[in-house]
């Protein structure tokens, strides 16, 4: 009869055959460093370079290319024409787990691939191979992986292709100095497809032939140089539904050697079984076991075959336990499939009445959530925290680093606590539990007996309290220790606060061997001991002291399976020394042993087990001794119960409790406390709730009047003043609308009272505040004229002592030519007889004659940037309703001309700056806000577009690219400060730019030339760090502490963000999969988050920098060309709106400040107070 299993997490009946799902797939993916291959039908990647060679037949190779068809191939394949209606053999090499046309990209799956030699994965590869070939040792020291991951089946129809399935499956080649094998992947839940026949005679001619097998592709019709995995009349379902591993869906083949002339594809073979097995595949970082019961009949010649599983892919309960698990097998809800994810990688779960619970496999011990390899020396690293007086000097503990080993199967531990204050250093040397709990937790164990890894594992609290004689001083000890961090290191916190009896400076501390015996539950342990030790000064003298140790270690454990730990069990310590070394550094090292109980501890002399700990009272109980060993145990005040169990009483819900009208019951353990609503206290007698008088704690603005109320109060503004009563405003009366022209000129004499003595140009405003016609430069005599902009009228400009131009006389019109814009669109309108039609192409062309920056077919979304010329920007073509980002190579006219360009402000604090057409502007940040009616211009830069914009906070100095004039500038952020141009030559179109302000270098990047340079921040030394494989680079930040840069190329066909070190090595890509227009970069340096935003998703994201953790953070944006983060908010600037906004990262809410000027905002950044 067929035994069918309740998986909950479906909440349904499933009957689970053996077969793998995706899950079981080898990693895979970005964020496992896969590169991916271009979106197609009929694509082949790079040659993929191996650094160790592989075996195919008696072939060596280390290059390798991967087809969307379903393929690897040692050289580049032809045209998928020449093979996808073709049976083996083939015309070349390939090793096909799933040969047929295949179609990735825009909603039909990717395709990844890398080599890799990670420990886990040639574990794992290695242990799949022996399983298949029981007889081999094979070793794997690196591999090949290449996954389909949902890609689309697809067959020619009349009109488009036909979609008839929808498949993921993995390619696995693993190989060692002699020998190479290929493991096949077919999950069970990805595969959705037609039944597809392999008959010759109902295939039609046009239709692809499905293939599953190796082609060695160097000799026609000879059945020895290929292997095919179908039979002439099977289907491609049979991959998933069978194997040759024992496992569905999981084949293995040895495919090469050079060992031995090799001439034929050797499959695995593993006799079948009717038995109860257990078969697993690992995934990532959890194992995952698939259950099998067998509905096959009972057979005698197979009935007790067992297949030859490795031990790592097989559970095995415990012996003690067999009995268990079959007596239920058919009652007990098998719950392992969903608990595995919580038991170790080297763990394995078992199914009990009440649950299931993770055990360690054999060659490992721990708690079955964590497992350790026996005999491997185990790191630990951890904090000291805490505050300690020493008679009378108090010495603070902040982060001290803990680091050390533990020498598994021997007892051993060592550990190096530094850099400790001499102050603190010699007084330590007494207080061992701080290392004396990881003697218990790796001690050696005897007689079936336990560590404490093997029952609490690498998560528990331990607490203690210690006391030293004679003079009493008391410390207490609580360490958290946190698990296993990813370098497998087990990861702890110990705070340490009280007072400690001092040591004589470079005395030595010997504490003598002691035994301690520990009492065992399922959640907590429990010691008491004396404990002595001997201090002996520089000059010999030695004299002994002691202290009394009370500690716990409260932990989790598994509560469905049998308590098996006995209830006392003896730690002895054989050794533990202690020194402190070079005035910084303690050093222990301690020997452990775990076994029964032997004798009694030393130092008591009662032997009365409330003495010795060996009673079993509830942790929440007293112990009372009677005569000799007799003894009574009784629950605490606050706890009922028999003694041996005690339970916490709830005064709250029982009506226990002592609170009055106006207050809250809190329960506690072993007793409660009343808390006071709010707006009540308590009164003298701390039992009474009274209202407050908030009133009489003046709470109010002074401008307020307050009323009292029962527990609450109320504040309102007096007449006439605006406010909530918390904060009120005195009327004031309307300012008058200033003029630009008055505008401008009250912000330069702001500035120049701070500056007095500064010689700068303030403009002239008429009775009506508009800019007067002649203005002129202080007391130097330079004059001009000026429209009603307030921009300068050429050839107006006089020196000092000549006669001023006449400025009511208008200005000459000077004929312009024709512009080559304005020429083409004429022509163009000859061509169409007068009438375009609205998918017709005509130039588009500014009030001066230069071309747009932005060309599209008539009205259709066929859109594409142009330099000066018109000519097309290579990777600009855009065809959705996003239009590309183009800058425009024109500069625009300045409003309010400056005499010359000086820095005409300096924020006084946290500020953002950004660049608009030949301006930088700044805007004062009221803790995150901006606030706009400060807002001023920073700097005015005619014939000049600044795109991107950079700060040294070390100088005070701004730096940014002149996209108009073709340079890299910096200018002092002091208020007069004249700009300097330090890169002038070799330049076409600066964009973004970035300071490494540890480094002293600057970055920026030039989609003109396609490349990365940098140079010194004066801009010498500059050098071309990338200059292959860009198309429209444009942001770009540096990491100055990791030494990482990114920018992001928002190449039309190809987007994506990349990264390399600082001198342009280990470039990687780090975001490609769903990019459109990568514009926008920065760093938030508080969560150390990559993020961007993309003005064609409209998403705003963030990833780690290693290009994992990828979350949306925003998907609602218009256009964003600038980003920057400042105090968990975004600040970025906006095409759509001509504006900058500012999303609150907790709460997701957008705000919009719009600049007067209405035209395109650059680049963005946000200067702290800090750096001002």
């Amino acid at each position: 009869m067929k035994n069918c299993w309740v998986f909950a997490l479906l909440f349904t009946n499933v009957c689970f055959m053996n077969a793998i799902q995706k899950e079981y797939f080898f990693p895979f993916g970005l964020s496992e460093g896969d590169s991916v291959l271009q979106d197609g039908d009929d694509e082949v990647s790079e040659a993929l370079k191996i650094n160790k060679p592989l075996q195919f037949y008696e072939v060596q190779f280390n290059i390798l290319y991967v087809s969307t068809n379903g393929f690897l191939s040692l050289q580049p394949p032809p045209g998928e024409s020449q093979y996808l209606r073709k049976m083996f053999p083939l015309s070349f090499s390939a090793i096909a787990p799933f040969l047929t046309n295949i179609s990735s990209g825009r909603g039909k799956g990717s395709v990844f691939y890398r080599a890799e030699e990670s420990l886990d994965v040639l574990i794992r590869a290695s242990e799949m191979v022996q399983q298949g070939f029981t007889d081999s040792a094979f070793k794997s020291s690196h591999t090949v992986i290449a996954t389909w991951d949902n890609v689309a089946c697809e067959e020619e129809g009349l009109q488009l292709p036909i979609t008839y399935c929808v498949t993921s499956f993995q390619v696995v080649l693993a190989g060692n100095k002699s020998d190479t094998y290929a493991l096949f992947l077919y999950p069970e839940d990805e595969q959705k497809m037609i039944n597809i026949s392999y008959n010759h005679t109902n295939m039609s001619i046009r239709q692809a032939k499905t293939q599953a097998g190796f082609n060695r592709g160097d000799t026609y019709g000879t059945e020895e140089l290929f292997y095919s995995l179908f039979g002439y009349n099977e289907t491609s379902k049979n991959l998933y539904k069978s194997g040759n591993t024992g496992v569905n869906g999981l084949w293995v083949f040895h495919i090469g050697t050079s060992r031995f002339p090799f001439q034929k594809v050797v499959p695995a073979s593993i006799p079948k079984s009717d038995s109860m097995g257990f078969g697993s595949l690992r995934s990532t970082d959890e194992d995952f076991y698939i259950t099998v019961e067998s509905n096959m009949p009972a057979d005698k010649s197979t009935s007790n075959a067992q297949m030859d599983i490795p031990a790592s892919l097989v559970q095995q309960p415990p012996k003690p336990n067999q009995d268990v698990l079959h007596a239920t097998s058919n009652n007990v809800t098998k719950m392992c499939g969903l608990h595995l994810k919580f038991c170790s990688q080297d763990g394995y779960c078992t199914d009990y009445p009440t649950g299931p619970c993770c055990h360690c496999r054999s060659g490992y011990y721990g708690n079955g959530r964590q497992c350790l390899p026996m005999g491997i020396s185990q790191p630990l690293s951890g904090k000291l925290n805490g505050l300690v007086s020493v008679g009378d000097i108090k010495v603070q503990l902040n982060n001290v680093d803990i680091h050390g080993f533990a020498v598994v199967g021997e007892g051993r531990v060592y550990i190096s606590i530094s850099p400790v204050p001499a102050q603190a250093g010699w007084a330590l040397m007494a207080v061992s539990p701080l290392v004396s709990t990881f003697g218990w937790l790796f001690a050696l164990e005897l007689q079936d007996h336990l560590n404490g890894f093997s029952i609490s594992g690498a998560e528990f609290s331990h607490r203690a309290e210690l006391v030293f004689s004679p003079q009493g001083q008391r410390v207490t000890i609580i360490q958290e220790v946190q698990g296993m961090d990813s370098f497998n290191h087990l990861n702890f916190d110990i705070r340490i606060n009280g007072d400690l009896p001092s040591i004589p400076d470079g005395a030595k501390v010997h504490i003598l061997p002691f035994k301690e015996t520990y009492q065992y539950n399922q959640s907590v342990v429990t010691s008491s001991s004396l404990r002595e030790y001997m201090v002996v000064s520089e000059n010999g003298g030695s004299e002994t002291f002691s202290n009394k140790l009370h500690q716990n270690v409260s932990f989790r454990s598994c509560e469905h399976s049998p308590w098996t730990i006995p209830d006392f069990q003896q730690v002895n310590v054989e050794h533990l020394m202690v020194t402190f070394t070079e005035g910084t550094t303690l050093r222990y090292a301690i020997t452990n042993k775990v076994g029964p109980i032997g004798g009694e501890l030393p130092g008591l002399v009662e032997l009365n087990p409330c003495s010795t700990g060996k009673h079993h009272c509830d942790p929440m109980a007293l112990c009372l001794p009677g005569d000799g060993t007799q003894y009574h145990c009784q629950c605490a005040e606050g706890f009922h119960g028999d003694g041996r169990n005690c339970y916490d009483v709830d005064e709250c819900a029982e009506g226990l409790s002592s609170c009055g009208p106006h207050s809250e019951c809190v329960n506690m353990p072993g007793g409660h406390h009343c808390n006071c609503q709010s707006g009540y206290e308590f009164d003298l007698d701390l039992h009474v709730c009274v209202d407050i008088d908030e009133c009489f704690l003046q709470l109010c603005h002074p401008f307020a009047s307050c009323f009292n109320t029962q527990g609450s109060f109320q504040c309102q503004c007096w007449p006439e003043y605006k406010g909530d009563g918390f904060l009120c405003q005195p009327p004031q009366k309307p300012k008058p609308i200033l003029t630009v022209c008055q505008q401008h000129r009250e912000s330069l004499q702001e500035n120049l009272s701070i500056y007095p003595d500064l010689e700068a140009f303030i403009p002239q405003c008429d009775e009506k505040g508009q800019y007067k016609a002649l203005q002129c430069l202080g007391t130097t005599g330079h004059c001009w004229c000026v429209d009603s902009r307030g921009q300068e009228r050429v050839g107006t400009r006089t020196m000092p002592g000549t006669a001023h131009a006449n400025c009511d006389q208008p200005a000459a019109l000077l004929p312009r030519v024709e512009t080559v814009c304005e020429r083409w669109r004429l022509s163009l309108l000859t061509h169409y007889n007068g009438r375009p039609s609205s998918q017709d192409y005509m130039p588009l062309c500014d009030a001066h004659g230069n071309f747009l920056p932005v060309q599209c077919y008539g009205n259709s979304s066929f859109c594409w940037c142009v330099d000066h010329q018109g000519i097309e920007i290579i990777g600009t073509r855009s065809y959705d309703d996003v239009k590309p980002p183009c800058i425009s190579g024109d500069a625009a006219a300045l409003n309010n001309a400056l005499m010359y360009p000086v820095i005409s402000s300096s924020p006084s604090g946290p500020a953002i700056l950004y660049t608009q057409a030949s301006q930088i502007g700044v805007i004062p940040l009221d803790e995150t806000d901006p606030v706009q009616e400060k807002s001023t211009v920073l700097l005015a830069l005619k014939d000049s577009i600044v795109i991107g914009i950079s700060f040294d906070c070390q100088e005070n100095m701004l730096y940014w690219t002149d996209f108009g004039r073709r340079t890299i500038n910096r200018a002092l952020l002091e208020f007069g400060s004249e700009p300097e141009s330090i890169i002038s030559q070799g330049l076409v179109q600066p964009e973004g730019i970035a300071v490494d302000t540890v480094h002293r270098k600057l970055f920026w990047v030039d989609s003109g030339k396609d490349r990365i340079e940098t140079s010194g921040l004066d801009g010498g030394s500059r050098q071309v760090l990338i200059d292959s494989d860009l198309v429209n680079p444009r942001a770009i930040v540096v990491d100055a502490q990791r030494g990482t840069l990114y920018w992001s190329d928002w190449n039309r066909d190809a987007p994506k963000i990349e990264s390399s070190s600082l001198e342009g090595q280990k470039r990687k890509v780090l975001v490609q999969l769903g990019l459109m227009l990568p514009n926008a970069l920065t760093l938030d340096l508080d969560t150390n988050r990559l993020c961007w935003a993309d003005a064609g998703t409209k998403k705003l994201e963030c990833i780690s920098p290693d290009g994992t953790e990828r979350r949306v953070f925003q998907d609602a944006l218009d256009y964003p060309f600038s980003l920057a983060i400042y105090d968990s908010h975004f600040y970025y600037t906006d095409w759509a709106r001509d504006g900058i906004m500012v999303i609150d990262q907790s709460t997701g809410e957008n705000t919009a400040y719009l600049p007067i000027q209405h035209s395109h905002l650059y680049g963005i950044i946000v200067i702290p107070s800090q750096c001002l």
